[in-house]
């Protein structure tokens, strides 16, 4: 799942946007589409607007003929409440499509947590004796990968170095990113074995690690110790206040008029899709 996971569906996906060129800002009519936007979470969004989410807010800005205008956040465990609900910002381009905090569009990709590896090593699911012999296994704490690593009884031996991905920061009251970038820097020079992300979140370094990395999609049948459901697949939306009907219909319209040159950037981006309507346990 995505960040929103992490923090008790309060630490949100979320996107920056770099704006139009002037002459084209002017050329929108409508008023500014405020973004809530992160300033420094590659590969959603930065302040350059490097991130693929930036690229998509581009898109429905132009759809909706309105200035894409962002509204900055450092710490993501608070956005919905101090930005969005604050009436600060107004969109959030990349949230579960399910989250009872805002009201979303339908989902406009799915996709699913992914088993990072060097190019000849596989690991297709969580039962492969890999996992067990690993030195390092690179993941980002409070997501669905934790919850398997302590089913496999392999989350203590990561302790150390789940703390080292943060140059050992305390986490108490603070919001901590594990950057996935150094993640799968970690997986391609041989410090650690694999890596379990959210794909959105490596696509971009394996496609640009010149075929040393590769990706496997986990099989989305998994469950905790206790037997109950643990989600690999997930659908994303556009999340705005709830209330806020109008414009989340008119970004669905957006979405639809734009459908192609969305899944072209996710495609670009090197992220692995899967259908919209593929049915699961629990989403």
């Amino acid at each position: 799942m995505k960040r929103i996971g992490w923090w008790g569906m309060v630490c949100l996906c979320l996107l920056g946007c770099q704006g139009q060129p002037a002459r084209e800002a002017a050329a929108l009519p409508g008023p500014p589409l405020r973004v809530c936007a992160g300033e420094n979470e590659l590969p959603y969004s930065n302040r350059a607007g490097e991130g693929f989410e930036n690229a998509i807010a581009r898109e429905l800005g132009q759809a909706l003929r309105r200035r894409v205008e962002f509204v900055w956040w450092r710490d993501a465990r608070f956005v919905v409440r101090n930005y969005l609900d604050a009436g600060k910002c107004d969109v959030i381009i990349g949230v579960d499509a399910d989250n009872p905090l805002v009201e979303t569009t339908t989902p406009y990709y799915r996709s699913g947590y992914v088993f990072v590896t060097r190019k000849g090593v596989t690991v297709r699911d969580w039962d492969d004796p890999l996992l067990q012999q690993a030195g390092r296994i690179a993941f980002v704490p409070y997501s669905p990968a934790e919850i398997m690593l302590r089913k496999i009884g392999r989350y203590a031996d990561m302790f150390f170095y789940m703390n080292e991905l943060v140059d050992f920061k305390s986490r108490r009251n603070k919001y901590v990113r594990w950057e996935p970038k150094r993640l799968i820097g970690d997986v391609l020079s041989g410090k650690a074995e694999v890596g379990v992300l959210w794909a959105p979140e490596a696509a971009r370094y394996v496609r640009d690690a010149d075929g040393r990395l590769q990706m496997q999609l986990i099989p989305d049948h998994q469950t905790d110790r206790r037997g109950d459901p643990v989600p690999q697949h997930y659908s994303v939306a556009l999340g705005v206040r709830k209330g806020d009907g109008s414009l989340r219909q008119a970004l669905q319209r957006a979405l639809e008029k734009q459908r192609y040159a969305i899944r072209a950037i996710l495609e670009a981006e090197g992220i692995p899709l899967l259908p919209l309507d593929e049915k699961t346990a629990s989403r």
